[in-house]
C-alpha cells in the first residue's frame, strides 16, 4: 500500500513539473508572439505616417496647383491638378495599409491561444 502511495505521489510529483515547464514555455511563447505583434503595429504606424506625409506633399502640390491655375489661365494648373489628385490618392492609399495593419484582429497572439488550448486538453486528458 505506501509503495503505492508512493508512485501516485511520484506521478503527481512529475505532473507538477511538467505543468511547471509548460507554463514557461508558454509565456516564452506569448512574449515572443507579443514582440512580433509590437513589430507589426510598429510597421502600420510606418505605414500612416508615409501616407500623412505624402498626402501633406498632395496638398502642396495642390496649393502650387492653384496658384499656377491662378496665374497662367489654367493650362500649367490643369497639368498640376492632376499630379496633385494622383498624390493624394497615393497618400490615402498608404493610410489605408496602415490602418488595416493596426486592426485588432491581427494582433490576437494566436499560436499561444491555440497552444495553451492543446496544453490545457492535454492536462485535462492526464488528470483523467
Amino acid at each position: 500500500m505506501a509503495e503505492r502511495d508512493d508512485k501516485v505521489g511520484s506521478l503527481l510529483a512529475d505532473l507538477v513539473r511538467s505543468i511547471q515547464t509548460l507554463v514557461r514555455q508558454e509565456l516564452q511563447l506569448a512574449q515572443a508572439e507579443g514582440s512580433e505583434k509590437v513589430n507589426q503595429v510598429m510597421l502600420g504606424a510606418v505605414g500612416i505616417v508615409a501616407g500623412m506625409l505624402i498626402a501633406f506633399a498632395a496638398l502642396l502640390v495642390l496649393l502650387e496647383a492653384l496658384v499656377v491655375a491662378l496665374s497662367h489661365y489654367m493650362d500649367a494648373g490643369w497639368a498640376s491638378l492632376i499630379v496633385g489628385v494622383a498624390v493624394a490618392i497615393i497618400g490615402f492609399g498608404l493610410m489605408k495599409y496602415g490602418q488595416s495593419s493596426l486592426k485588432g484582429a491581427n494582433l490576437v497572439p494566436e499560436r499561444t491561444m491555440k497552444s495553451m488550448r492543446a496544453d490545457a486538453d492535454l492536462a485535462m486528458e492526464k488528470v483523467r
